[in-house]
């Protein structure tokens, strides 16, 4: 089967491995991250094009890829998923707030099959944030919950996880053993409006 979508695959597979890519807490093979966003992906879609842009969507970003390669092997529909899903440059010198601000806003461009992606990848790097980066968690939960508010066109399925998943995260991190008070997670919150 040569279908895009297992073109894909194989190489995303490749380029992350190429790179020494390693899943940041759990020492997995990176390639786990996308094999998992398409699956979210497919719960809503069988859109061959979005499930070759899932696993595909950190290419750009992380390997040495560029969106020229992606689009001589996959054509400008996928290559221009891809586009939409990756980080601009142009960035430095800002702040935190001001690089996500921008990224965000750039993602709200985005058409709807990119922000179905997009949530999908929310949703798989939200599920185990807490338990392995409570601290971490606590600001990457804040962004999340911004950025969520800017991908309305996505999937309305995986807009609803992604949200519950964020709100649960936050929920863990205001109980014991972190203790965050609930006003902290909105004072941030404001930091990005």
């Amino acid at each position: 089967m040569n279908t895009v979508e297992e073109r894909a695959r194989r190489y995303a597979s490749k380029a992350h491995a190429e790179a020494g890519q390693r899943r940041k807490y759990t020492d997995e093979p990176y390639i786990v991250h996308p094999a998992a966003v398409v699956e979210l992906v497919r719960s809503v879609s069988h859109n061959e094009n979005m499930l070759a842009a899932a696993w595909l969507h950190d290419t750009v970003e992380d390997t040495a890829s560029t969106l020229d390669d992606i689009r001589s092997h996959f054509g400008d529909t996928i290559a221009t998923l891809v586009d939409m899903l990756t980080h601009r440059d142009g960035a430095e010198g800002l702040s935190r707030v001001a690089r996500k601000v921008a990224h965000f806003q750039h993602s709200q461009r985005a058409n709807p099959e990119a922000q179905t992606i997009k949530l999908a990848d929310i949703i798989d790097n939200t599920r185990s944030i807490v338990q392995y980066a409570p601290q971490f968690a606590r600001v990457y939960l804040v962004e999340k919950r911004v950025q969520t508010g800017y991908l309305t066109a996505g999937n309305a399925t995986l807009l609803q996880q992604a949200e519950r998943i964020i709100e649960q995260g936050i929920r863990q991190l205001e109980q014991p053993p972190h203790n965050v008070p609930t006003d902290w997670f909105k004072r941030q919150e404001a930091k990005y409006r």
